[in-house]
């Protein structure tokens, strides 16, 4: 069956296996997803990444961090769509739970946090909100 929104599938996954504890996750690679996995080690919401050299199609193994018997990632919320995409300027880039939490956006250099988008002075498409 084919999947019409990687990235939503992607964080279903991953909150998926967040509520039934498991320690990792597999979710078919993109260079978009490899970025996303990429931020979310360095935000260290993730313990790491790695990817698999399966035959049909590469997989990402993303390892889940628990601190305390609880996850790292309480929350994760896919914002712009296929159906409606959702644009900001600098001005506009969103603070996910007063700072708490990250904006993951789509710039013209890539994909980065909100933070490091508003310290390049750029905007773009809001992708998903994690805390």
């Amino acid at each position: 069956m084919a999947v019409t929104d990687s990235i939503a599938d992607m964080l279903t996954r991953i909150r998926n296996a967040i509520m039934v504890r498991h320690s990792d996750v597999l979710v078919p690679a993109s260079r978009t997803k490899l970025s996303i996995a990429k931020i979310l080690k360095e935000e260290s919401f993730i313990k790491g990444y790695e990817v698999t050299k399966d035959k049909p199609q590469p997989m990402i193994k993303i390892q889940l961090k628990y601190v305390d018997n609880q996850p790292a990632v309480s929350g994760l919320e896919r914002v712009s769509k296929p159906g409606l995409r959702i644009y900001v300027g600098r001005r506009e880039i969103p603070r996910v739970y007063g700072g708490l939490g990250i904006a993951i956006l789509s710039t013209s250099n890539g994909i980065m946090t909100g933070q490091g988008a508003w310290r390049r002075h750029l905007g773009g498409e809001v992708l998903c909100y994690i805390w």
